[in-house]
């Protein structure tokens, strides 16, 4: 009788031996959680021990972030997941466009083209559109283009005629 409890327990020990050799290394469960994040959550990484693992980096809404820790979860080996998952917030929208009334896109125009000694341009403005006139050299042309739109017009309309 007490043979067979020896060898019992000496059963019980090796398929106890067995079933923790056959689990998964934490390496290999970390090497599996990163290639699924890789396609699932992209910028998301995973840290594995003692089969949990932790996720870390930053993606742009909750949904991303449920997306990774259920692609984690679903790891087989994967004993618990730890969130540490980043939400950022999007980025601010872009300053709305000014475009200045036709009275000081004129006197900007005007004033740009007398600066740079540019002589023989007429710029007419009509409901924040320039429309720029008359014959220029042309490396005159880039100066006069550049002192047009830095007016802050709706458009410019280049008629003009290079010499």
């Amino acid at each position: 009788m007490k043979q067979r409890k020896s060898f019992l327990l000496a059963c019980l020990a090796m398929m106890g031996i067995l079933l923790y050799a056959c689990a998964p290394s934490d390496a290999k469960l970390q090497k599996e959680v990163n290639d699924k994040l890789s396609t699932a959550a992209p910028g998301v990484i995973a840290e594995v021990k003692g089969g949990v693992a932790t996720l870390s980096g930053e993606v742009v809404d909750d949904a991303a972030k449920t997306t990774a820790e259920d692609a984690a979860k679903g790891i087989k080996g994967i004993k618990s997941v730890t969130n540490n998952i980043m939400v950022t917030p999007p980025p601010p929208p872009p300053p709305p466009v000014v475009i200045n009334p036709d009275d000081i896109v004129r006197t900007s125009v005007d004033s740009a083209l007398n600066a740079h000694g540019i002589t023989g341009v007429t710029a007419t403005v009509a409901n924040g559109e320039v429309t720029l006139t008359g014959t220029i050299a042309k490396a005159d042309l880039k100066k006069v283009m550049q002192a047009a739109n830095e007016a802050k017009p709706k458009k410019v309309l280049n008629k003009l005629t290079l010499k």
